[in-house]
């Protein structure tokens, strides 16, 4: 499926928002996701599914100073 991840087309095969994000290599990386604009918390997403032509954004926390 097609799917935008960070406002970049990308195919997916899976359509749970845990799987996606290991094929996309964050796996285990704390990081926070919206799709179509809504926040999903780490615990409800391997119950999220997704569909053609969601938005899925991911954010990492920046280190630094």
């Amino acid at each position: 499926m097609l799917i935008k991840v960070n406002g970049e087309a990308r195919s997916v095969e899976p359509d749970r928002l845990s799987a996606v994000l290991d094929v996309l290599g964050y796996g285990e990386a704390i990081v926070a996701t919206a799709l179509n604009g809504e926040f999903v918390p780490a615990e409800a997403r391997a119950e999220t599914r997704l569909r053609e032509g969601d938005r899925l954004e991911i954010l990492a926390p920046m280190q630094g100073g």
